[in-house]
């Protein structure tokens, strides 16, 4: 019975830590949304989501780790991972360039709305910035296992050293050619999934 009633504690504890973190993530938005980043402080988040200060800084870290958390939570982890491991199982390297090509169109679109909402706060830009530098990092580390596999097999377009490949796949997925196209152009969803896909197909396989 001991061991019952702690699972229990133990989920309670679960769930209300997430709870936790979505009052915070929902309210520095607003605040960030409604006053621009810069003149929020860490404080006025803990205000508005009824949380201590302490609690920010310890799932956080910073006001910046807040803002990259708010950007990161466009996509919930469970769904990426869906996507990034249903195409990382794929034999063929064919499909797994347009998984990559599907990722990028679920990644991008869910976070559309909320990067615009947040990148339009006053004052956002710098900061912005260096944000977008590591999560652009984090893609281009990710990455690597598919153009290693691709190359593997031999698979790879003839003349392409892996870390050329990689360089083009990084390129090409990133989220300013989806913004570019989709956002700025008024390219459909279909269209831009389609048109990275038989890019990247032709550009980096034989």
């Amino acid at each position: 019975m001991e061991i019952k009633k702690r699972a229990y504690d133990s989920s309670l504890r679960k769930a209300s830590a997430e709870m936790t973190k979505e009052r915070i993530l929902k309210s520095a938005k607003d605040l960030f949304v409604r006053k621009g980043f810069e003149k929020v402080t860490i404080e006025e988040i803990a205000e508005a989501a009824m949380v201590s200060t302490p609690t920010i800084y310890a799932v956080y870290q910073s006001k910046r780790g807040v803002l990259l958390a708010l950007i990161d939570d466009a996509l919930s982890p469970e769904k990426y991972d869906e996507i990034f491991w249903h195409g990382s199982k794929e034999k063929s390297p064919v499909m797994r360039l347009e998984a990559m090509a599907k990722l990028c169109r679920e990644l991008y679109d869910a976070e559309k709305e909320r990067v615009a909402l947040v990148h339009g706060a006053a004052g956002i830009d710098p900061v912005f910035k260096d944000l977008e530098y590591e999560r652009e990092q984090r893609r281009y580390v990710r990455q690597e296992a598919v153009i290693n596999e691709i190359a593997e097999i031999g698979a790879l377009k003839n003349g392409l050293t892996v870390e050329m490949a990689r360089d083009i796949m990084w390129a090409y997925t990133g989220r300013d050619l989806f913004r570019k196209f989709v956002v700025e152009r008024g390219w459909s969803l279909d269209q831009y999934e389609k048109w990275l896909g038989a890019f990247l197909i032709s550009e980096l396989l034989d």
